[in-house]
C-alpha cells in the first residue's frame, strides 16, 4: 500500500512552565503544524441563541463541541473552523410525499406515506457514532476523542480550533428543526456570537463560561446542510465570521424542492419535502414539544401550487447576500443532481453583483467531498484561504485565479471568472429539421406524456427515431468542440392538453464517450496522511476517482417549469387547455464541452419521473418549432 505523508513537522514539545508564551509557528505566510492534536482540550459547551422555536418562553441554545491547542489556557488566542449540521445526532425514519398523484394534487395536510430511505442533504459523516454523544471514556485523554472530517488533524496543529454544532431540534440542542428557516440561521450564528463575546454559554454543569481563548475571528464550512448554514449565517452580517466555504450548499431552498413554480423534488429523492427532511433530523431530547412546528412545515410548504410563497422567501439567502462580509469559497459539482447547480450559479452571481470575495471549484463528480479528489491541491487552497481571512497573513490567497474548473479530461482550468470570460449567448431555433442557427417554418409538433413511468434518460435515447412521447431536436455533427458555460434558456411556443402543467427541457450530448457520473471510488491503494492522528481518528484518507461510465449520450443540464407559472413563480395564472403560450424558463448553469463529432441536443417532455410530480400519463404537449428556441452560452 502506497502511504504518501503531507505532514511537514512534527508537534513541537509541550511547553515548559517558564517558556515564553505560547504563539502560532509562520513560516512563508503559512501557519505551521507545532501544535498537538492529541493534546488537545475538548471543551462543550451550550450557547444562548436569538430565537424561541419551540415555543417554551425560553431562548432556544445549541450545543457546541470544540477542539482547541492545549496552549489556549496558557494564553494562546486562535481562530476557529466551526461546522454547524443537524446531523450529528443521526436520523429518523421518516415518511415520504407520494408523487404520483391524481389531477388535483395530494391534499393539503396529508401525511405522506412511509418510507425506507434518508433525505437528500445527509452529509458523508451520517452513520458515524453520534458525535453529541462523544465525550471522553474514563482515562480516555480529552483530545483524543475522534473527531469527523480532517479539520482537526490538518488546522488544529496549525493553531486553530475546531468545533462542531448541533443545529437548533438536533441532537444536544433545543428549538426545533424548520429546513432552513430563519430560526436555524439564528442558532448557527450562535456559536459566532459566542467565540466573540456576545452570547452566553454554560458548561455540562450548568456553569457559566465564556471563550477566552478566542480570537473571535471564525470560518464556517462543511457539505450539504452542512455547507448551507454557513451561507445562511453569513447573510446576517454577523461580526466575527470572516471566511465560509459552502460545498455543495443550497443558497434558496425554494430551488431545492421547487423549481419555475413547480414540485420538483432533489434528485434521488421523490417525495422528499422540508418537512420529511425537519422529521429526520429532529433528534432532540423530548420531541413532542416540536410536533406543531414540523405539522405547520407541512401546511405551509405548499405541494399543491407550488408558488414562491412567504414560506419559501424565508428561507432565501440570495436576497441578503449583499450583507455578506465573509470571504466565500464555493464548490460544487457539476454532476450534482441533489443540490442542483444553480445553487452555486446564483449565489456566485449574487456575490459578483455585491463585490464580495469569492473563489469557486467546479468539479465533474456530484454531491461529495472534494477533499480526496484532489486532495494536496484542496488542503494547499483551504490552508491559503484560512490564512488569510482567519489570521490575515498576506499570502496570496486573492492573488490567484479565482475559479478552478474541472475538464473532462480530469484536467483543471484556472479562470478569471465564471462562466469564462469572452462567453457569448448563442441561440438556436427549435425547428422541424433539428437545431439551427435560423427559424425554420412554424410547425405544430405534438408529444403525449408517458414521464409517469418511463424516465427521462429512456426518453432521450436515440433522437433519430421518431417516437410520439417525446420531441427531440438535435444538431448535425459538431465541427469542433463547443464549450457550454453558464445557464442555457428556453423560449418555446407551447400548450398543453391534460392533467400534468410542466414542461421539461433536457439538454443532451449526444455521442458515444467515457464521461464522469455523479459517484467517485475510492481507491484503497492510495493512502495520503495528511494531519496527526489519534486513536480512532488517524489522520489519513483513500484518493478517491471519479466513476466513470461509457454511453450513447448524456443529459447535460435540465430545467422545469409549471406552465401556470410562466408570468410569475409567486402566483399562477389561468391556463386555457390547448391555447399556445409564450413559455420562457431556465436550465440549470453547466460547464460542458460537446466534443467534436457530437451532437447537441434539446428534448421537451412533460413530466420529468425523477423530479416533477407524476400526474396521470397522456397530456399532449404541442410545441410549435420555427418560432422557438434555446440559447446557450458557448464560451471562447
Amino acid at each position: 500500500m502506497l502511504a504518501v505523508s503531507l505532514l511537514s513537522a512534527l508537534p513541537a514539545p509541550v511547553a515548559r512552565a517558564d517558556d515564553p508564551a505560547p504563539a502560532l509557528s509562520v513560516v512563508d505566510d503559512r501557519t505551521q503544524p507545532v501544535f498537538s492534536r492529541a493534546d488537545a482540550v475538548h471543551q462543550q459547551v451550550d450557547v444562548e441563541t436569538e430565537a424561541d422555536s419551540d415555543g417554551d418562553g425560553r431562548p432556544d441554545t445549541v450545543r457546541m463541541r470544540i477542539l482547541r491547542p492545549r496552549e489556549t489556557d496558557a494564553g494562546l488566542k486562535v481562530a476557529t473552523i466551526v461546522e454547524a449540521s443537524p446531523y450529528w445526532a443521526g436520523g429518523n425514519d421518516v415518511r415520504y410525499h407520494d408523487v404520483d398523484v391524481e389531477v388535483d394534487g395530494l391534499p393539503s395536510g396529508v401525511r405522506p406515506p412511509r418510507g425506507d430511505r434518508v433525505p437528500g442533504l445527509v452529509t458523508p459523516y451520517e452513520g458515524r457514532p453520534a458525535a453529541h454523544q462523544r465525550q471522553p471514556a474514563a482515562g480516555q485523554a480529552a483530545g483524543s476523542v475522534p473527531w469527523p472530517g480532517y479539520t482537526d488533524n490538518y488546522f488544529l496543529p496549525r493553531g486553530y480550533a475546531v468545533a462542531q454544532v448541533d443545529s437548533l431540534g438536533t441532537g444536544g440542542s433545543t428549538g426545533c428543526p424548520t429546513s432552513g428557516g430563519r430560526n436555524e440561521t439564528l442558532g448557527a450564528k450562535a456559536a459566532v456570537d459566542w467565540l466573540n463575546g456576545r452570547a452566553r454559554g454554560w458548561d455540562p454543569q450548568g456553569r457559566p463560561v465564556g471563550a477566552a481563548w478566542s480570537t473571535g475571528d471564525t470560518a464556517m464550512m462543511g457539505i450539504s446542510y452542512n455547507g448551507t448554514l454557513p451561507t445562511a449565517v453569513a447573510t446576517t452580517g454577523v461580526e466575527g465570521l470572516k471566511a465560509i466555504v459552502p460545498i455543495s450548499g443550497i443558497s434558496s431552498w425554494y430551488d431545492y424542492y421547487r423549481a419555475g413554480g413547480g414540485v420538483v423534488a432533489p434528485g434521488g429523492y421523490q417525495g422528499e419535502d422540508a418537512d420529511v427532511l425537519a422529521e429526520y433530523v429532529h433528534t432532540r431530547a423530548d420531541r413532542e414539544v416540536c410536533r406543531p412546528v414540523i405539522d405547520r412545515l407541512t401546511r405551509e410548504q405548499d405541494r399543491v401550487t407550488g408558488d414562491f410563497t412567504p414560506f419559501w422567501q424565508e428561507r432565501d439567502y440570495l436576497r441578503d447576500a449583499g450583507r455578506i462580509k465573509a470571504g466565500v469559497f464555493l464548490v460544487h459539482g457539476g454532476n450534482d443532481w441533489n443540490v442542483r447547480t444553480g445553487h452555486f450559479g446564483q449565489l456566485w452571481e449574487a456575490l459578483k453583483k455585491h463585490g464580495v470575495p469569492r473563489k469557486l471549484w467546479l468539479h465533474q463528480a456530484g454531491h461529495v467531498n472534494p477533499m480526496p479528489l484532489r486532495m494536496e491541491e484542496w488542503l494547499d487552497r483551504l490552508h491559503l484561504w484560512f490564512d488569510h481571512w482567519l489570521y490575515g497573513l498576506d499570502n496570496g490567497a486573492l492573488a490567484e485565479p479565482p475559479v478552478e474548473v474541472e475538464q473532462s479530461d480530469f484536467s483543471w482550468r484556472r479562470q478569471s471568472d465564471w462562466p469564462a470570460r469572452g462567453t457569448r449567448d448563442v441561440r438556436l431555433w427549435l425547428n422541424e429539421g433539428g437545431l439551427g442557427p435560423l427559424p425554420g417554418r412554424p410547425v405544430r409538433q405534438t408529444a403525449t406524456d408517458r414521464g409517469r413511468t418511463v424516465p427521462a434518460e429512456d426518453l432521450v435515447a436515440d433522437p433519430g427515431t421518431a417516437r410520439p412521447d417525446r420531441l427531440a431536436y438535435t444538431t448535425g455533427p459538431l465541427p469542433a468542440d463547443l464549450r457550454v458555460n453558464g445557464v442555457p434558456e428556453l423560449s418555446v411556443r407551447a400548450s398543453l392538453d391534460g392533467s400534468s402543467p410542466y414542461v421539461t427541457a433536457l439538454l443532451v450530448d449526444y455521442g458515444t464517450d467515457t464521461r464522469a457520473t455523479a459517484g467517485t471510488v475510492t481507491d484503497i491503494s492510495r493512502q495520503v496522511c495528511y494531519g496527526e492522528g489519534v486513536p480512532g481518528d488517524t489522520g489519513c484518507a483513500y484518493r478517491t476517482r471519479h466513476r466513470t461510465e461509457t454511453a450513447d449520450f448524456k443529459i447535460v443540464s435540465r430545467g422545469w417549469l409549471d406552465i401556470r407559472n410562466r408570468h410569475s413563480v409567486e402566483r399562477q395564472s389561468r391556463v386555457v387547455e390547448g391555447r399556445e403560450y409564450r413559455l420562457e424558463w431556465a436550465m440549470q448553469p453547466q460547464d460542458h464541452v460537446f466534443e467534436k463529432g457530437h451532437r447537441l441536443g434539446v428534448v421537451l417532455i412533460s413530466t420529468d419521473h425523477d423530479h416533477t410530480l407524476r400526474h396521470p400519463a397522456g397530456t399532449e404537449l404541442a410545441v410549435r418549432a420555427g418560432v422557438s428556441s434555446v440559447t446557450l452560452p458557448v464560451a471562447g
